[in-house]
C-alpha cells in the first residue's frame, strides 16, 4: 500500500553560517539512517581535510566515514547502486552541477542530505548551495519531498 512512498526520493538541505552545526546535523541524520538499516554513503570534498581526510568531522568532534571526492563526476562514479541515503558535506565546494545531481538522485528514489554554506562572509549567496535552497522550496519534482534546515 505504501510502496510508492517508500520508493520516493527526496532532498534535505542543511545550510547556515560557519560553526553553526551543519556537519553535526548531517552526521546526525546519516547515523539515524544507519540505525534504521538504510545503506548510507557519505561524501566530502577532498580539499576539506581540516579535521580528517576520510571522515566527515564536526567542530564538536563527531565523525562519520566518508569518501573524499575531487568533483561531482567522481562522486557519481563512486555511488553504489544500492545506496539509499547519500550524504554530501561542504556542498558549496562542488560546483553548479550539484543541484542537478541531487535532483537526479532524488528522482531515482534516493534520500539526499546535503550540507553547506548558502552565504559568503558578506552575506551574498554562495553557489551552488543558494540554488539548492531555492530548488528545495519548489515543487518542480512532485515525487520528491524536500526539507530545508537553516541553522
Amino acid at each position: 500500500m505504501f510502496q510508492g512512498i517508500r520508493d520516493a526520493g527526496w532532498i534535505e538541505v542543511v545550510v547556515g553560517s560557519m560553526f553553526s552545526g551543519k556537519t553535526s546535523e548531517l552526521i546526525r541524520r546519516l547515523k539515524l539512517a544507519q540505525i534504521a538499516q538504510r545503506k548510507v554513503q557519505a561524501f566530502k570534498p577532498a580539499i576539506d581535510d581540516r579535521y580528517d581526510a576520510v571522515q566527515l568531522a564536526s567542530h564538536a568532534g563527531q565523525t562519520l566515514m566518508a569518501q573524499p571526492i575531487g568533483d561531482l563526476d567522481e562522486l557519481e562514479r563512486a555511488l553504489d547502486d544500492d545506496a539509499e541515503v547519500i550524504g554530501i558535506d561542504e556542498g558549496q565546494f562542488l560546483g553548479a552541477g550539484l543541484v542537478g545531481l541531487c535532483e537526479r538522485l532524488a528522482n531515482n528514489g534516493k534520500r539526499v542530505v546535503v550540507a553547506g554554506l548558502d552565504q559568503d562572509w558578506k552575506g551574498q549567496p554562495f553557489a551552488p548551495m543558494d540554488r539548492c535552497v531555492k530548488c528545495n522550496r519548489t515543487k518542480a519534482f512532485s515525487a520528491s519531498s524536500r526539507t530545508t534546515v537553516m541553522l
